[in-house]
């Protein structure tokens, strides 16, 4: 079994580096050393059909390079795109035009993997089910059928043996990752390490159907009272890691703009209740969906929103909303010192970070939106201009804010088609204006106060107790100390090359004054000493010989001199 996991491997790897070769990334290739695994005259021909990708885009390449290795690498392309904090531009455009191109699987495999799933036969719960799938992705298809009971529902499958599929290909990317790290100054600067350990965790969430199941109810139960906005129903007994049974829902999509006129329905009223309901969850929940497009948005009878597909969601918490409030606040205002203080506080900032610099970018973005007036600004354009400079200076961010961006710029493109007057910033400031209202409500004051107060006492006995232990430890004159010197295996090779110099010259002298006195000593005595035959002089010139070239050879072995 391990050696079968290991062929399988190999051969992977060697997909990997005929793919990213084709798509004129050879010198990755060849800086990860995966060339070896690429045979010679395939070589050749890679080298020769470099002009082929001559022309494209790096973004172009990257996206190619992605659908030609399949499901994970597709998926794992798909949620890139909403990190601009932490992928170029350029890249993300090509990566947002991602097609998953997958061919349905067989009818007969989406009813055996149903089964197996459920633990029973497909007419003990379905009336029926739909051959012919409704939409075909990297991860699964979509059937619709009848549930015994009645319900129209739509089932999602999980294609065959996708799970160690992925599973498979992440183990890879790890050690690809981890193998660029050692080798490539690149990788250690953008921590490709880090990215595929972040994107890998959003990929498995994604192929267990459970977690969009329940993120279906919570935000179900956001809008239980709100009869603008609908979020089908989750059956339970249907439903599985492998198999997600949901109501099917029956209206327009959003971006049917003939039928919704057919049907006197108003644009303006759709795009707002969109809007609203998009910021409700963000600002006011904390929970939202993650990819708002108009396949995801159904109209109903009476102008009712329709959400569907649960699977990408972004959470905030209560300091992340207030933040995102201040950003949103600042940005209004045009206040350039506001948005370099948001971005702070929202992620993680490195340690050499140029803070005039950063100052100086979000003053340029200031400049580009001055003029225009608050209802023509593009806020997701705005916030991903943001995100952008934070990726300039390698400002990490939360991935739920990444995600939030996404949605924002996904929200603003679905309503603009809707309706190209409508700005999203009018509903969204009175959202960042209450957040702030609440941060700054006495009474909330306070209770940060309290819990700032309880976190510091926390800290502060805590401390206390490190710092008994460390007087009773110095008492006993039992105080660790570690040095870690900086190349410190630079420092004692080099230590051993002086320690072995000053031996050689050591025994050099040595071999010189023994040489000497056994001169004089001779000289002074006018007489040859003889040993079996042998001038004792001489004995003692072969011995101080011996010694010596023993000691030469030892020092030139280490290779330290």
């Amino acid at each position: 079994m391990i050696f079968e996991k290991r062929i399988q491997h190999i051969r992977r790897y060697r997909e990997i580096a005929i793919a990213f070769s084709k798509s004129g990334f050879g010198f990755i290739v060849e800086e990860l050393a995966l060339d070896e695994m690429i045979s010679l005259p395939k070589r050749i021909l890679l080298r020769q059909g470099k002009s082929d990708n001559a022309e494209k885009s790096r973004g172009e390449r990257v996206r190619l390079f992605l659908e030609e290795m399949g499901p994970t690498f597709i998926k794992l392309g798909q949620i890139a795109s909403t990190r601009p904090d932490l992928v170029p531009d350029d890249i993300i455009n090509e990566l947002e035009q991602l097609q998953n191109n997958v061919p349905p699987f067989p009818y007969e495999d989406a009813v055996s993997i149903i089964e197996m799933s459920l633990g029973a036969t497909k007419d003990e719960i379905f009336e029926h089910i739909e051959e012919k799938p409704l939409g075909s992705a990297s991860i699964g298809q979509v059937h619709r059928g009848k549930l015994l009971s009645g319900e129209t529902v739509a089932i999602k499958v999980q294609r065959p043996d996708i799970e160690q599929t992925v599973r498979n290909d992440l183990e890879i990317l790890h050690r690809l990752a981890s193998l660029a790290e050692s080798r490539m100054n690149w990788a250690r600067q953008y921590q490709v390490k880090d990215m595929i350990d972040e994107f890998s965790r959003a990929i498995l969430e994604e192929l267990d159907y459970t977690i969009e199941a329940r993120n279906t109810e919570r935000l179900g139960k956001q809008f239980a009272d709100d009869g603008t906005v609908y979020i089908p129903e989750i059956y339970w007994e249907a439903t599985t890691k492998n198999v997600l049974t949901m109501e099917y829902i029956e209206g327009i999509r959003i971006n049917d703009f003939d039928s919704i006129e057919a049907l006197g329905y108003s644009r303006t009223t759709l795009a707002e209740r969109v809007t609203n309901a998009v910021f409700h969850q963000i600002l006011i929940e904390g929970f939202f969906h993650g990819d708002p497009h108009p396949g995801n948005i159904n109209v109903l009878p009476g102008e009712t929103i329709a959400f569907m597909d649960f699977g990408m969601v972004g959470k905030m918490t209560k300091e992340m909303k207030v933040n995102f409030g201040t950003l949103l606040i600042s940005l209004m205002k045009k206040d350039a010192d506001g948005v370099v203080r948001a971005i702070a506080r929202m992620g993680v900032v490195p340690d050499d970070v140029d803070m005039k610099q950063l100052t100086k970018d979000a003053e340029l973005l200031r400049d580009k939106y001055y003029d225009i007036p608050l209802s023509q600004m593009h806020l997701g354009e705005a916030v991903q201009d943001l995100f952008g400079i934070a990726n300039q200076h390698r400002i990490k961010l939360p991935s739920d804010f990444t995600i939030l961006g996404k949605t924002i710029l996904t929200l603003e493109s679905t309503v603009s088609k809707l309706d190209p007057e409508f700005s999203i910033v009018d509903v969204a400031e009175p959202f960042g204006r209450q957040l702030l209202k609440e941060r700054y409500n006495p009474k909330n004051i306070a209770g940060r106060a309290v819990d700032q107060w309880t976190a510091f006492s926390d800290d502060l006995a805590s401390a206390s107790g490190n710092l008994y232990e460390f007087t009773k430890a110095l008492k006993k004159r039992q105080v660790p100390v570690e040095i870690v010197l900086k190349r410190s295996e630079h420092y004692m090779r080099r230590l051993d090359q002086l320690g072995n110099r000053l031996s050689f010259s050591i025994v050099l002298l040595s071999f010189s004054i023994i040489m000497v006195g056994l001169i004089i000593g001779q000289a002074m005595s006018g007489e040859t000493n003889i040993f079996w035959n042998i001038p004792v002089i001489e004995i003692g010139f072969i011995l101080a010989m011996i010694l010596f070239m023993g000691m030469l050879y030892a020092i030139f072995k280490s290779g330290r001199f």
